[in-house]
């Protein structure tokens, strides 16, 4: 059985003293109807004088932050989900019983205000407590006001607490759902459809990930937890949906760090009679629209850096890019032998099944580039080995018309000219076993009903996925993911 501090010990004493004055200490339904933001922005530029002869009244309710009782009247400040706002309450306003049991009141408690909205001396907008009702008792303290939560690990598993403490983090709490809603208005006004399509799937496509398997009692089948959007949004644009987005839960059995948790939200739309051109001036588009809506400035701090989202943003092809960093045009070599011999030149560790074209040049990707691309570049062309989902490079059939978006060395985004050939998408997915043979666990799973359904006739097609997380953590300029999830996925105690 736990332990009681001092104080909490007090705390409970003193929520049994309230239920015997015939209060509930968890209170019951309170008629707010103002807010501590809205109000001192409503009167702060009204002089103090001028309250004297002025009788505004207000109903606001939050939790205490600050007490300072002076006797018979005392200051308290109140916290709702806009913000701080100081209370003044008096005896001689509230009657001396009400007085009695509002002295009973610890910070952390939650309690609602009616009064008149006044200035102090110093300028502070102020409510003068006409009506003091106790509502909730806090049985736990807060965390000391300078020290707070000051383990990191703490903030996230008691977010809670966080949220109460930290303005950092409830102003992103608010800020995330800006941003996505910025972003379901800016698709819907290009003309998509939002749609919902299953978390369940008994099959692995649309990514390169390990999967957290699930078991199905009815039909005694195991299931995985989706790893990707993709193959069902594709199924619609046969449907003839034509332009659809999906911001949905994904799940992948991989590792935690700053940049990863193992559920996350993506994105993922897709546009018939489009190609790669156009996810670019999609996606140029959508982080502009919500840096201007949500933000009004178009420069955010990010992994170090002074990131500017005003166009036109940069495009380079991923051999292009290495060859600027290298020396090394990987486009004009056309022998498996000379690229193997680079990779051993310059120390990079190939698995057996990355002992091939595309695979060596990703990995020469990975060492020399992808940290240096700060501002927001797209790179495209991607060789075929890691990209099974893409349709050809009608111009050189060893790459594939895909383009990866980074920004501050790190990936945003991941777009193709999707594959709308059934013949050549059953031969990646049959090159895809190949690979799993030989090693990768992340390969994926051939879909017999996705070949049908392109056989059916898919539309040509752009399509691409965003990292939810990750643009929010642009937006709101934090350097972890745990920082824009509400409840990160953290190891057992």
């Amino acid at each position: 059985m736990r332990q009681f501090t001092e104080q909490e010990l007090v705390r409970r004493e003193k929520a049994e003293k309230i239920r015997e004055s015939g209060i509930d200490p968890f209170g019951h339904v309170f008629n707010r109807t103002d807010y501590a933001q809205v109000i001192k922005e409503k009167y702060g530029d009204i002089p103090h004088d001028e309250f004297e002869n002025r009788n505004d009244l207000v109903t606001v309710a939050g939790r205490i932050m600050f007490i300072r009782k002076m006797g018979k009247a005392s200051f308290i400040t109140i916290q709702d989900k806009t913000g701080k706002i100081q209370i003044y309450i008096s005896i001689n306003d509230i009657g001396e019983e009400v007085y009695s049991l509002f002295k009973t009141a610890d910070i952390g408690d939650i309690v609602g205000i009616h009064g008149k909205v006044m200035k102090t001396k110093t300028g502070e907008i102020t409510i003068k407590c006409l009506e003091y009702t106790h509502l909730v008792k806090a049985l736990r303290p807060l965390p000391e006001k300078f020290h707070g939560l000051t383990d990191i690990e703490e903030r996230y598993r008691r977010r809670y607490v966080d949220l109460i403490m930290n303005e950092d983090s409830r102003k992103v709490a608010f800020l995330r759902p800006k941003i996505i809603r910025s972003i379901q208005n800016y698709m819907d006004k290009n003309g998509f459809t939002e749609v919902e399509t299953p978390v369940l799937t008994t099959l692995l496509t649309g990514a390169s990930a390990r999967p957290f398997i699930t078991h199905h009692n009815t039909q005694d089948l195991d299931m995985y937890l989706r790893i990707a959007l993709e193959l069902p949004l594709k199924r619609l644009l046969v449907g003839g949906m034509e332009a659809v987005y999906e911001i949905g839960r994904v799940f992948r059995n991989e590792g935690m760090d700053t940049k990863h948790n193992p559920e996350f939200t993506l994105m993922e739309a897709y546009l018939a009679y489009s190609n790669l051109e156009g996810m670019m001036n999609l996606t140029e588009g959508m982080f502009q629209t919500i840096a201007k809506e949500v933000f009004d400035k178009m420069t955010f701090k990010f992994s170090g850096h002074d990131i500017n989202l005003e166009g036109p943003w940069k495009r380079i092809s991923m051999t292009d890019a290495i060859k600027e960093k290298t020396g090394i045009d990987f486009k004009a070599i056309t022998d498996l032998d000379e690229c193997l011999k680079l990779a051993e030149e310059h120390n990079i560790e190939l698995e057996q099944h990355e002992k091939a074209y595309g695979h060596i040049i990703n990995k020469f990707f990975e060492k020399y580039v992808e940290e240096t691309l700060i501002e927001p570049t797209f790179l495209y062309g991607h060789p075929i080995e890691i990209s099974p989902l893409t349709k050809k490079n009608p111009d050189d059939p060893r790459f594939v018309d895909r383009f990866e978006l980074f920004i501050g060395g790190k990936e945003f985004a991941n777009a193709y000219t999707e594959l709308n050939d059934p013949i050549d998408q059953l031969e990646r997915f049959e090159a895809q076993l190949n690979e799993r043979d030989l090693g990768n666990e992340e390969a994926n799973d051939i879909d017999m009903d996705f070949i049908e359904a392109l056989e059916y006739g898919m539309p040509p097609a752009g399509g691409i996925g965003y990292g939810i997380d990750r643009l929010c953590m642009l937006f709101t300029e934090q350097e972890s993911i745990r920082d824009v999830l509400l409840f990160p996925q953290m190891k057992n105690k």
